[in-house]
């Protein structure tokens, strides 16, 4: 019986992690592009808070590069973890757009 567990288990872990492309497991990568952006900008909009309007632009920024990256991952994610950390960004994000625009 536990080895049928240990091999539902090991099942579960390679759909869920392996790369469908080397095989190899993959649960988080190097930053891209967007991703070196939505940190620059999200630093920049924190030094910036003391000019809110360039605060509130560089903001924007971060959040776009962010939308860019989980978009990216949600289409092109080379296994299904990486594609539903791209939707579980894109649907934090929206949450906390819609909370911004409430305040």
């Amino acid at each position: 019986m536990d080895q049928d567990r240990t091999g539902v288990s090991a099942r579960m872990v390679d759909w869920l992690f392996r790369d469908r492309t080397t095989g190899a497991l993959t649960v988080a990568q190097w930053p891209n592009l967007p991703l070196w952006l939505f940190g620059g900008l999200s630093l920049g909009a924190w030094a910036a808070r003391v000019n809110p309007p360039l605060a509130q632009w560089l903001s924007l920024g971060a959040d776009l590069a962010l939308a860019w990256w989980a978009l990216d991952e949600l289409i092109r994610g080379v296994n299904p973890w990486r594609r539903f950390l791209g939707a579980g960004t894109l649907i934090g994000l929206a949450a906390l757009i819609t909370l911004r625009r409430a305040e």
